[in-house]
């Protein structure tokens, strides 16, 4: 049996799949793999181990003999679910196994813009540093600031927790609770979104929730970027509406909204939230067990269809 793997993943991922006898087919690429050569590389497989990158419709599922997607995060958006379902196709995902290390990188995105770190790495690199001065830089404390949680799931709570011990206070808006999201943009110093993407969040922070954030404040997006309208943003950080942003996800990754390149009060890094090795390698590992699990007649741990 046959199974593609669409991008590199962690070598001790690749070795469960091996152990249970599957022939392995593993794309190496830097970037993610296009749509026709997936298509074309999936023919013939009936285990397919995906990215979020990855656009896996009805006609991918139609070009070869699937039995079980097994991606490789937590998100499934880019998945179609009733696609599979209809064809009666397991789709697994790799939930809980990410959360400590995306909200790690969440503090350490917030610490970041909040300290102005990108730019003093500028100012010494280019010879702008000519000793300690009273009024360089200053940033924010986050001791006493308000964190607004948009989205309390797990790495919603794990940031909490991490806010709480630099002394913040946090506040979230979520779907069972919490403050209204006009409250929370209003009265939080920081935002940061720790919502799936559906349709109901798609834009959620558009023009008119821009408008609403206290002035100054600082925006923060490890979630996805459609959550977050680029172009709106865009406009409210020339503007000096918001003092900044820090954003890990884009609207259309990997392409970055031009705007953003541009703006000196935005910290940008390319979808790093779950990138440490013990966490790579755990999510490899989990989305292999889960594809050998159902090509072997067995339950899958983390089943989302």
């Amino acid at each position: 049996m046959r199974v593609l793997v669409t991008q590199d993943i962690d070598k001790a991922g690749v070795s469960v799949l091996a152990r249970a006898g599957l022939e392995v087919d593993v794309v190496s690429s830097e970037a993610p793999i296009a749509e026709l050569v997936l298509r074309f590389r999936v023919r013939g497989c009936v285990g397919l181990l995906s990215m979020l990158t990855d656009t896996v419709d009805a006609d991918l599922m139609d070009a070869a003999p699937l039995k079980v997607i097994a991606q490789h995060a937590v998100g499934v958006n880019n998945i179609d679910l009733d696609a599979a379902r209809s064809r009666g196709i397991v789709v697994t995902h790799t939930p809980g196994v990410l959360t400590a290390a995306t909200a790690d990188f969440t503090m350490a995105l917030l610490l970041g813009l909040g300290r102005n770190l990108l730019a003093g790495d500028s100012m010494v690199r280019n010879g702008g540093f000519y000793g300690w001065h009273p009024t360089t830089l200053c940033g924010l404390d986050l001791d006493g600031a308000r964190l607004g949680i948009v989205g309390l799931g797990r790495i919603g709570r794990a940031v909490k927790q991490r806010a709480e011990a630099f002394g913040m206070e946090v506040v979230h808006h979520g779907r069972t609770g919490g403050l209204s999201l006009d409250e929370l943009l209003r009265t939080s110093d920081v935002v940061s979104l720790h919502c799936p993407l559906t349709e109901a969040t798609h834009h959620l922070i558009d023009r008119e929730a821009l408008a609403k954030m206290k002035p100054g404040a600082l925006l923060v997006n490890t979630a996805r970027g459609p959550v977050v309208d680029e172009s709106a943003l865009v406009d409210a950080l020339r503007a000096r509406q918001l003092g900044g942003a820090a954003l890990d996800v884009f609207e259309a990754e990997p392409t970055v909204h031009a705007g953003l390149m541009e703006l000196p009060n935005v910290l940008l890094a390319p979808h790093l939230g779950s990138a440490t090795v013990r966490t790579r390698r755990k999510m490899a590992v989990m989305a292999a067990t889960d594809l050998v699990a159902v090509l072997q007649g067995e339950a899958p741990t983390h089943r989302v269809v």
